[in-house]
């Protein structure tokens, strides 16, 4: 550390100015300044030329970032003044969602799914319906500004899976969620239900904010430090029960579990997932997801595993209501978006099980499967942007009766992403449950993977209902038409196709490198 020394009042101070290792944090300055200057663009740069500027300059960061974070692979340290951690989990969990974040880029920079142009409407402050928001259509206007606000996003997610203390931890939760709350309010189509899901989507996020911040307040009190080392050292040296140790906990943790969607904090999600722009639902299917539970891994690992016969209790039985919840839910829904929702929530009862493990066996389960189940669902989502009506796409379930006769490729590809979250062999999907429920098997969770296991059976039933509606059922005759994306959805949807196919056929190199990263610095 460098010494810098102040004399004032025949006193002598000596202040220790931090290391932060520049190196380290590479990839978090160059998507901040990336996203800066992308603010820029929207600013100096003219209409016309805005959207190929901005597409290279968001694929040509991402890209850097990962080559950069894949090459600090290997490393085990703390940079940011002991705030950042540079170690396994992190940069696991740093290229998935880099990874993911091209696949959703890929999406949203698609214009020939939609005869309007995009995905986002013209201009995102005219009101839904007005004359403004004609006239902007007219002149084919693109909401470019969702550019910088994706890449400020992806910052703060790399931010949260890899901060040690609890303030930078807050930070990057608001980095990755106030560009959000915007992203899902723009769609072009269906305005109204897409401002009423930016809306419930900040709601949401002010609560989970709220109760984080309030948590990491009580954990302070108990502590005397926000640092997760300081935490789990406090914790080990503790007499007996604390009061602000137990409120910290529970309120740190609720503001966690908002954001992976849990049961009972899942409530508005369905509705944000079928509201918002379906490139961004896909964003926030799998980034948000991936760089949540990193956050809550890292907690619960690092600070609170010395309190695990504390929570974990609680951790059952929110996992299992998660699993049940997103399950019986998933059955009665006739929309695909909700549908998938809440299939979505009940991946995150499966994820709770690595969590609750407490092992590096959970936490490499844990990282593979956030990869598979990541990849699965920006594909998913890719694809239920090819099939449209004349009011845009068509996600009513019986709109997609007899789509495998129509346009078999698509139906299969959709088929393969559906297996794959209900865990059949041969995809990236199983492979992922098998890894979770093997290590809550071996951290004494028996019975919980018993409910895991039938709830995974019961599951497979929406999805096949939705593989035989593709595939024997007639078509309608005026129908919805399958449209030809341009190469972006394309390279997208096949690009998911690939590696939840190679995750499911090849998967040792991947568990392998899961394996070797899953273990966390302190």
């Amino acid at each position: 550390m460098t010494e810098l020394l102040t004399q004032g009042l025949g006193e002598v101070t000596r202040w220790e100015l931090p290391d932060l290792q520049y190196r380290y944090l590479l990839p978090l300055f160059v998507l901040f300044g990336m996203a800066v200057v992308s603010v820029l663009v929207e600013a100096f740069v003219p209409r016309a030329a805005r959207r190929t500027v901005q597409l290279f300059l968001v694929f040509g960061t991402l890209i850097a970032a990962f080559i950069l974070v894949a090459g600090l692979s290997g490393i085990r340290s703390l940079a940011g003044g002991g705030s950042i951690a540079v170690d396994g989990p992190a940069l696991f969990l740093q290229g998935t969602i880099l990874v993911l974040a091209i696949m959703a880029a890929l999406l949203i920079a698609e214009r020939d799914a939609d005869p309007a142009g995009d995905a986002f409407a013209a201009r995102a402050n005219a009101l839904p319906g007005s004359e403004d928001e004609r006239e902007f259509t007219r002149r084919g206007w693109l909401t470019t500004e969702v550019w910088p606000l994706f890449l400020f996003s992806v910052t703060g997610m790399l931010i949260f899976v890899s901060g040690t203390d609890l303030l930078i931890l807050f930070v990057g939760l608001e980095v990755m969620s106030l560009p959000l709350y915007l992203m899902a309010g723009i769609a072009r189509r269906r305005r109204l239900l897409s401002q009423e899901a930016a809306m419930k989507y900040f709601l949401l996020g002010a609560f989970s904010s709220g109760f984080f911040i309030y948590g990491a307040a009580m954990l302070y009190g108990f502590a005397g430090t926000v640092d997760l080392g300081g935490i789990s050292d406090a914790i080990t040296n503790q007499a007996g029960p604390n009061g602000l140790l137990l409120a910290g906990v529970v309120l740190l943790s609720v503001g966690l579990l908002f954001k992976v969607a849990a049961v009972p904090f899942h409530q508005w999600a369905p509705d944000v997932y079928q509201g918002s722009p379906t490139p961004i639902t896909s964003f926030m299917a799998s980034c948000v997801k991936v760089a949540a539970f990193g956050a809550l891994l890292r907690i619960m690992y690092v600070a609170l595993g010395g309190l695990r016969w504390d929570w974990v209790p609680a951790f059952w039985i929110i996992a299992i209501l998660t699993m049940l919840v997103g399950t019986v839910l998933a059955l009665t829904q006739t929309d695909i978006k909700r549908m998938l929702a809440y299939s979505s929530i009940a991946h995150a009862g499966f994820l709770l099980i690595a969590v609750i493990a407490t092992s590096e066996a959970g936490l490499a389960a844990a990282m593979f499967y956030l990869l598979a189940y990541g990849v699965s669902t920006i594909g998913a989502f890719g694809v239920v942007t090819l099939v449209r009506d004349s009011t845009g796409e068509a996600t009513h379930l019986s709109s997609w009766a007899g789509l495998g006769k129509r346009s078999p490729w698509v139906a299969g590809t959709f088929a393969v992403f559906l297996l794959s979250f209900a865990g059949i062999p041969l995809t990236g999907g199983f492979i992922g449950k098998f890894a979770v429920f093997e290590a809550g098997y071996a951290s004494g969770a028996g019975w919980l993977i018993v409910v895991a296991v039938i709830l995974s059976a019961t599951a497979a039933f929406f999805y096949g209902r939705v593989i035989v509606i593709m595939f024997f059922t007639d078509p309608q005759e005026d129908g919805p038409t399958v449209v030809v994306p341009s190469a972006f959805t394309a390279i997208a949807i096949a690009s998911g196709l690939a590696m939840t196919v190679v995750l499911g056929v090849f998967p040792q190199p991947f568990l392998d490198l899961a394996e070797k990263a899953s273990i966390f610095v302190r």
